[in-house]
């Protein structure tokens, strides 16, 4: 089904008929600057690009951090930008439709105005509008990061969403929570279901140290010949479960990249060259400026707000395109003979209640929702306070689940992973199975109970931070830090590993480093355990609740020195 701009017209028509926006309303909602959907035609060949949706069918509400620390050379610079700071760097108002969408400055009353952004039946409209406009100009990118973080997606083991990608028309896809499924069922769903062309240049297997999917492939748009090269998740079986991968090994390979480039350049006269990228911002960052010929990195994994302008290193445009939907990245090139002559980049925040939803989609959405309907509609609580996940320290939703934790399995602590998934819920809103499932829908769900010394609790702290801090890029795995239940800390992330975590503490009194504490946790990475699910232990705990808040955070108390930018929103909350 081919949506024209008449069309687009005329659904928003509908629309305002159904109580959402009739067609002036539109040019009304953005101060009568126009629809700005509405894309001047330029050039031969149109990239649209998404990654990180994390398996969100429907609209949701999305919070950018407040924290999100630079180290090293990236220390300032884009994406490690937060609340008046982003908005100061890409000439932004606070208040406005784009204030709302690149920032968390005041979230919940925006929110409430603005309304939720993403759904795929919003994003099918936009696509299927630029590709009527556009024709077969059109390349539709996925950056990965799209079969899990949804009940459905973990019930179905990603049956929707290859179903959502398919109806989307998503040509070229890369991976990376979607391993975690194993390699019988990636290997099955891309082989049989998934009508995208699965690229990675950087996964081998560890038997015959061959490539295990197509590196690159030539895409022929306007008699110009471009080349996508596809680059999963350096760290899989380290950020995830190794056994669910035991055959195949990943890595940057930054070398076998240039080789990639290299092939396609040479060997395929290709005019164009566009990474398919989930390897994180500054990882992107350090790999464009070690390997020679690529035009476009189109980056994902750590869901960060990268535009409305492309971030330059040498000759490489890089672009990270959020997460749950929110953005949808349009870059429209002027490609000569062996050359980019010029571009146009179009940073779309997909507002749901702008875009009217695609019907084929809409429909499809509530085939797949349909049997377990009642199961996600489950009420379990009602939230007093926001809740949220992403920000470099506790988000206010693990705070809850470390809370609901310690109170379940009668732990003195609790750590929760910083996994950047998990979609925000407002004051007043109903938690439901489904709202719960969207912070925990994983395959290695269990719930632990440890004994750890104190020495052992700073250890994996400060392991992780270096995973997050590391002033190398190609040592950071992506993930904000493990979030902690009861333990207060100093912390320093511009000190090297052991050194950055100080003055530690577990229910106010000082840590000892040879006393054991009983922590709970969740999401073991190291081997098959047995245990509650999370999603069940939380519930549990959430039904007994008649409300929930989260009025503190065991947030550190960040150095001294940090009263610059440095990637923080809001300074004074750190005492600084």
């Amino acid at each position: 089904m081919k949506l024209t701009r008449r069309d687009f017209m005329q659904m928003l028509g509908l629309a305002g008929a159904a109580g959402f926006l009739a067609p002036g309303a539109i040019q009304a909602a953005w101060g009568g600057a126009g629809d700005p959907y509405e894309i001047p035609d330029y050039g031969n060949v149109t990239l649209l690009h998404m990654t990180d949706s994390h398996a969100q069918l429907l609209p949701v509400w999305w919070r950018e951090p407040d924290t999100n620390i630079g180290v090293g050379q990236v220390l300032n610079q884009p994406p490690h930008l937060c609340g008046q700071w982003v908005l100061d760097a890409y000439d932004i108002k606070g208040g406005t439709r784009n204030g709302y969408a690149y920032s968390c400055l005041d979230f919940d009353a925006l929110a409430h105005r603005f309304g939720k952004t993403g759904g795929y039946a919003h994003i099918a409209s936009l696509v299927k509008r630029y590709r009527e406009a556009r024709g077969d100009k059109v390349i539709m990118l996925d950056g990965g990061d799209t079969w899990q973080g949804s009940a459905t997606s973990l019930w179905t083991k990603a049956a929707d969403m290859v179903g959502a990608q398919n109806l989307l028309g998503v040509d070229y896809f890369v991976g990376h929570w979607e391993f975690t499924y194993g390699q019988k069922r990636v290997d099955e769903l891309v082989k049989k279901s998934l009508k995208a062309k699965f690229l990675a240049q950087n996964i081998f297997s560890a038997t015959w140290e061959e490539l295990v999917f197509k590196p690159y492939a030539i895409h022929e748009v306007s008699g110009r010949k471009i080349a996508i090269i596809g680059q999963a998740f350096p760290f899989t079986p380290i950020a995830n479960p190794r056994y669910m991968i035991p055959d195949w090994t990943f890595g940057i390979h930054p070398g076998h990249m240039q080789k990639m480039v290299d092939e396609c350049r040479k060997d395929h006269q290709a005019d164009l060259v566009v990474v398919l990228s989930h390897n994180g911002a500054d990882v992107d960052k350090k790999m464009a400026a070690q390997v020679q010929g690529i035009d476009i990195i189109l980056g994902g994994h750590t869901h960060d707000i990268m535009g409305p302008r492309p971030f330059k290193v040498g000759k490489t445009l890089i672009i990270n395109t959020s997460t749950n939907g929110k953005v949808l990245a349009r870059f429209d090139l002027d490609v000569g003979k062996g050359k980019l002559n010029g571009f146009r980049f179009h940073y779309l925040p997909v507002f749901s209640n702008l875009i009217p939803p695609d019907p084929e989609m809409a429909a499809y959405i509530e085939k797949v929702r349909a049997p377990y309907k009642d199961k996600l509609a489950e009420p379990l609580t009602v939230t007093e306070s926001l809740l949220y996940r992403r920000d470099n320290f506790n988000g206010t939703f693990d705070q809850l689940i470390c809370n609901a934790l310690m109170q379940e399995m009668d732990c003195e602590a609790a750590f929760s992973s910083g996994f950047r998934w998990g979609y925000c819920k407002l004051p007043g809103e109903t938690i439901t199975m489904e709202d719960l499932m969207g912070q925990a829908a994983i395959t290695y769900p269990q719930v632990t109970v440890t004994e750890y010394t104190g020495a052992q609790i700073k250890s994996i702290m400060e392991q992780v931070a270096d995973n997050i801090f590391n002033k190398d890029p190609y040592y950071q795995q992506g993930g904000d830090m493990i979030r902690v239940g009861n333990i207060q800390y100093a912390f320093d992330p511009d000190q090297p590993i052991f050194h950055r975590c100080s003055d530690m503490m577990v229910g106010g009194k000082p840590m000892s480093p040879s006393k054991k504490y009983k922590l709970a946790g969740w999401a073991p990475t190291t081997a098959p355990v047995e245990g509650k699910p999370v999603w069940d232990v939380v519930a549990h705990w959430l039904r007994s609740q008649k409300t929930v808040r989260v009025d503190k955070l065991d947030l550190p108390r960040l150095a001294n020195d940090m009263k610059t930018n440095h990637g923080i929103a809001f300074p004074k909350e750190y005492g600084l």
